[in-house]
Order: C-alpha cells, then structure tokens, then sequence
C-alpha cells in the first residue's frame, strides 16, 4: 500500500479518535453537571416543601389558637365563630383533627348554666337563649361531620359528651363506626333528639348512667350490626325512647342495670335477628316497655325474668313467639 495513503488513513483515524474522545469528556462532563443540578434542584425542592410544611403548621396552630380563644370569649356571637372555625381547621386538619373535636366537645361539656327559667329578667333569659344557641350550633356541626354521606367525615374519631345536657339534637342518618363515643351520664330532659336511622356499626358509643328524664329521643329504624353500645345503668323515668322499626342484626346492644321507672321506651316493629341485646339485672318499677309487635324475633333480647315479665312490660304476641 501506498505509504502516503497509510499516513492518510492513520492522520484520519487519529482525528476521528480525538473527535470520539472529545465528545465522550464533554458528555461526561455534562452528565456530571446535569446531576449536580438535579441534586441542587432536589435539595431546593425539599427545602421548598419543608418551608410550605413549616409556613403551613404555623398558619394551622394560629388558626387553632384563635378558635379556641373565640370559643372563651364572654360574647356569644364571638364564641359562635369560634365553633364554626375550630369545625373548619378540623376539616383542613387532617392530622390535629381529633384534637379540635376534643375542644368542640369540651365546650359543650363546660357549657351547664342552668335555664333561669320564663320569670326570669328578659336580660337574663336572652343571654341564656344566646348561649343554648352556640351549644346547639356546636352539637349541629359534630352530628352533620358523622352523616353517612358527609363530604369530610368525622366517623371513626371519639366524642366525648359525657355529663352533656341534649335538649335538642339531630343525630340521623349518621354512622357510628369506630373510635369511642360517650354519652355517659349525658341528660334528656326535655325537646327533641334524633337518632333515627343512625347506624350503629363499629367501635363503642356509651349511653350509660343517661338519663332520659324527658322529651323525645328517636332511634327509629336505627341499625345495630356492630361494635358495642351501651345503655347500662341507664335511666328512663320519662317522657319517649323510640326504637321503633331498630335492626339489630350484630354486635352487642346492652341495657344491664338499666332503670325503667316512667315514661315509654318502645321498640315495636323492631327486628331481633342477631347480635346481643341484654337486659340483665334491668329494673322495671314504671311506665312502659313495649317490645308488642316485632318484625323479627328470631333472636330475642336477653332479660332478668324466666317466665311473667314485670308490670309495664309488653312481649310480642305467641304468634310471633313462635314464627
């Protein structure tokens, strides 16, 4: 081969060689470079998110801070917006929210003052009126969170309304399925509160030591399939109880110890199909407790006597005793 050809081809094979090995440093230097960017971006990011993490627990523990000031102000209008913010942060709060519920209930819980009754000064009764108003507000905006098809639920948190005095209230339609409710020694003495259509279906919602002394509270069609509720050393020395067309398919429904001294509980068209309702150690001195009816009688509640229930109790007919 031609000498001067082979210089050709080894000078071009040369350049083209430095050519490669220009352009592999160059891309390798620019493979360096785009990482160390994407490190730094990276780490800028974070530092972002963990600034807007910062910025936003700050603006959330704000917000708390002054809903539960509003919540003690001395004026009723001030702590009514106190209830509908500290609802509002619970809503936004995912990780606190059971903490603003707490404080929700607290409220109603700290909230006694006695009714000062019709002859009382027109001040006097206007400012009791105001205050029954926040407290009425407070337990609309906690019942309205536990509905079945809320867009931002409640269900599943613990409410504690032990001591609380429900002289109105709208439970229905709402789901009981985890966490822990109290009603212990909670009082109905008067108005109307609805449970109806409430499903019972997990956790444990306590109504022990209430008393129910008056009004109407409804469990109408209400559902008991799970968990645990707890009526036990309950009073009912008047007014209504309805349980009136109430499933209770699971779970356990306990009314032991319970006093039945005045009024009406009634559980008529009730179905008894599962789970178990108990009535040991119940006592009936009173008023009305009529079971007449039944839909569904498959699995009877368990009760204190073995053959002649007390005065005052109603069984269903044979006819159903024996369906």
């Amino acid at each position: 081969m031609d000498p001067t050809v082979v210089a050709a081809w080894i000078a071009a094979s040369v350049s083209a060689l430095t050519l490669v090995g220009t352009l592999v440093a160059q891309y390798l230097g620019y493979r360096a470079t785009s990482r160390d960017a994407e490190k730094t971006a990276s780490a800028q990011s974070e530092q972002l998110d963990r600034t807007l993490a910062e910025q936003r627990t700050r603006t959330l523990n704000d917000r708390f801070a002054m809903a539960a000031e509003q919540l003690g102000s001395h004026e009723p209008a001030v702590r009514l917006a106190g209830a509908y913010a500290m609802a509002g942060l619970a809503d936004d709060w995912a990780e606190s929210r059971q903490t603003c519920i707490d404080v929700l209930c607290a409220y109603l819980r700290l909230q006694d003052e006695p009714d000062p009754g019709q002859d009382a000064p027109e001040a006097e009764r206007r400012a009791f009126q105001a205050i029954q108003e926040v407290r009425h507000t407070v337990i609309r905006v906690i019942a309205a969170h536990l509905k079945k098809n809320v867009k931002t639920s409640w269900q599943g948190f613990s409410l504690d309304f032990t001591g609380v005095v429900f002289d109105d209230g709208d439970f229905s339609n709402t789901r009981f399925s985890g966490g822990e409710v109290y009603f212990t020694g909670a009082q109905f003495p008067g108005g109307m509160v609805h449970f109806t259509d409430a499903e019972f279906a997990g956790g444990r919602v306590y109504f022990g030591a209430a008393d129910f002394s008056g009004g109407s509270v409804f469990f109408s069609d209400s559902k008991f399939s799970g968990g645990e509720v707890d009526f036990a050393d309950a009073h009912f020395s008047g007014g209504t109880v309805s349980f009136g067309a109430a499933q209770f398919s699971g779970g356990t429904v306990s009314f032991a110890g319970a006093q039945f001294s005045g009024g009406e509980v009634y559980f008529r068209t009730a179905r008894f199909s599962g789970g178990t309702v108990d009535f040991a150690d119940a006592l009936f001195s009173g008023g009305t407790v009529d079971f007449s009816n039944a839909h569904d009688w498959s699995v009877p509640p368990r009760f204190p006597w073995t053959n002649t229930p007390p005065p005052g109790v109603k069984l269903p007919g044979e006819d159903q005793l024996n369906g």
